[in-house]
Order: C-alpha cells, then sequence, then structure tokens
C-alpha cells in the first residue's frame, strides 16, 4: 500500500483525490463521491453521512484521520459536493476507476475497501467490530445490535489514524 499510495499521491485531478480520500477513509465509492460540506466537520475530524447516503440506511460517522483532512480543500456552502466534477456536478464512478486504469493498476476502488479488512485482521491488533463498524457493517445478532447503542467512534479514531500510517501518510 505504501508504494501504491505514493504513486497515487502524484496523480493530479479531482479523480485522484477522492480515491485517495475514499481509501483513507474505507468508503464506497458513492459515499466519497456524493459527499457535501455539511456532512464534513473538520475541526473534530468527522464525517458524518445522513442514513439516506448509506446502504444500511443508517446514520454513519467516519473518523478522518489528518492524511485525510489534508485532502480537503477550502470548504463550500454545505450543499456543494466535495470532490465535484468539471463541470460542478459529482463524479461519475468510472472517474475514480480510470484513475487505477490510468495508473496501470488491475484493480476497482471498491477493492480498497477490502484491503483496509484485510489490514485490519491480519496486520492489527483491532477488534474485530471496529473494522466491520468503519466500513459501516452490521455488527453481530440482531439481538446484539438492538442492546448496542454506541459506535466505538474514539477508538475507531485509533483504526483509521493506523490506517494511514500503514498507507504512509501518517496518522
Amino acid at each position: 500500500m505504501p508504494e501504491f499510495i505514493a504513486r497515487l499521491s502524484k496523480v493530479g485531478g479531482m479523480g485522484g483525490r477522492a480515491l485517495m480520500f475514499g481509501i483513507l477513509t474505507a468508503a464506497r465509492s458513492g459515499e466519497t463521491r456524493g459527499a457535501t460540506w455539511g456532512e464534513i466537520d473538520r475541526s473534530r475530524g468527522i464525517w458524518t453521512l445522513p442514513a439516506e447516503r448509506m446502504k444500511g440506511g443508517r446514520i454513519h460517522r467516519v473518523a478522518l484521520s489528518n492524511a485525510a483532512l489534508n485532502l480537503l480543500s477550502v470548504p463550500g456552502k454545505p450543499d456543494d459536493i466535495v470532490f465535484p466534477a468539471a463541470n460542478g456536478g459529482t463524479l461519475s464512478d468510472m472517474t475514480l476507476t480510470k484513475v487505477l486504469r490510468d495508473m496501470k493498476v488491475d484493480a476497482v476502488p471498491h477493492g480498497f475497501r477490502s484491503t483496509f479488512r484485510d489490514w485490519a485482521a491480519e496486520r492489527t491488533e483491532h477488534a474485530n467490530e471496529l473494522a466491520e463498524m468503519a466500513l459501516a457493517h452490521a455488527v453481530g445478532s440482531k439481538v446484539e445490535a438492538a442492546y448496542r447503542r454506541g459506535d466505538l467512534f474514539k477508538r475507531r479514531v485509533a483504526l483509521m489514524n493506523d490506517w494511514a500510517a500503514f498507507c504512509g501518510l501518517g496518522g
């Protein structure tokens, strides 16, 4: 990952920045491409995705590492897209895929979520549920989910900082 991330950091354009942000946040492509400034709290390092934009239909908070925060430009209006297309609209999914193709990398943007999950399981001591929560996956049985009220956010901050460090970008 560090070698790939170093190469990706040299790619210009909004597609490269959006792909990097998606990798550092372990977010789905559509979540990244649709991110608005109203969802980003830079001072607290939190990206809050509304339920209607989430596959699971639940609000999801993402811990933003310093590396992820550094990819953000000057904030726009709350409804403005964070990584806009040249026409001002939302980047297409093919934009992120094209970045990888141009780099001659045989991968798709969604595959980096799997890379994140494998890294968390195989190379860290972080709890399984932290990685699953970072990916916005349901954790445990329906009974466990009914009793679980927290999102382990403070612990996920450490997880995402460790992921950025593993990617070669510090915490």
